[in-house]
């Protein structure tokens, strides 16, 4: 009985694959022209970084990246953790590799921040929205990468796009996740002060819990950074360019030198990343 009951179920299977695959190709179909231009856009933007990235000498990069640890950080110690860790990739032969994974955290953290951080503050205001949108959070990071890797191949073709969108999909969450909790740490008499004051809800969210929620939003900028930083194999599995490669090559290859060269620029760029934009703020 029990195993005709188990037959009953079987047959009963809920189209989850089919349903979704159908769904794609129906947007293939209907949207072609959306996703071309996207993908053109993202092409565009990325290849802007690039040129940024790659045409410069190593040297003015490492200045710039140094400058701009200074300017952020106003201490010596990060500069010299930075500029070691730069080094280390020119010294490493991987100089190029890593400008062009760089080039894709950076655009990923662009397009997450950009959408997560209004995202995060409009969840913060309307926690009905919030709690709709967390288990669609929820699945867009534990999902595994590969199964989502697969429409997205078939939208935009192998190269960079498709790391970016993969990467995205993955690193978002983070920044709308910390925006909200920053937003709504926000005392309620600092918001209630302002409001008393005359401020409009604009003035309030940019004057009052903006300032207030900096940290979270930070902290959510550098978790989308270690996020993208970890996917990059997973875009070198898809044709993008990047640090990824050698990685994927010593796999195939099984050779370990490789492998463990480009792990250790990899963490030498985690590195470099998070002394660099670690700000920390005093309320």
């Amino acid at each position: 009985m029990a195993d005709g009951l188990t037959q009953i179920i079987t047959d009963a299977k809920i189209p989850v694959g089919r349903s979704v695959a159908t769904a794609f190709r129906w947007m293939q179909d209907t949207f072609i022209g959306f996703f071309d231009g996207l993908e053109a856009v993202l092409r565009g933007m990325i290849g802007a970084l690039g040129n940024a990235l790659q045409t410069p000498h190593p040297f003015l990069v490492i200045a710039g990246f140094c400058a701009l640890t200074y300017l952020l950080q106003r201490r010596f110690v990060p500069v010299v953790i930075v500029a070691g860790c730069a080094f280390f990739a020119l010294n490493q032969g991987y100089w190029v590799l890593t400008m062009q994974t760089l080039t894709l955290v950076i655009a990923s953290c662009v397009v997450c921040m950009g959408v997560g951080v209004p995202l995060g503050i409009y969840s913060a205001h309307h926690p009905r929205f919030y709690r709709a949108l967390t288990p669609v959070l929820d699945l867009m990071q534990t999902l595994p990468t590969f199964v989502y890797l697969i429409p997205v191949l078939v939208l935009f073709g192998l190269g960079m796009v498709p790391g970016l969108v993969a990467t995205v999909i993955f690193s978002m969450p983070a920044a709308i996740r910390l925006t909200e909790l920053g937003i709504r740490s926000t005392p309620k008499a600092l918001s209630e002060a302002a409001t008393s004051f005359g401020a409009t809800t604009r003035q309030r969210i940019v004057k009052v819990e903006l300032p207030y929620a900096f940290p979270q939003i930070m902290a959510g900028l550098n978790q989308t950074i270690m996020l993208s930083l970890s996917m990059v194999v997973i875009a070198g599995l898809v044709g993008a360019p990047g640090l990824g490669v050698p990685v994927v090559r010593a796999l195939n290859t099984v050779n370990a030198a490789l492998g463990f060269e480009a792990g250790a620029v990899i963490v030498a760029v985690a590195i470099m990343l998070d002394r660099m934009l670690r700000v920390e703020v005093s309320r």
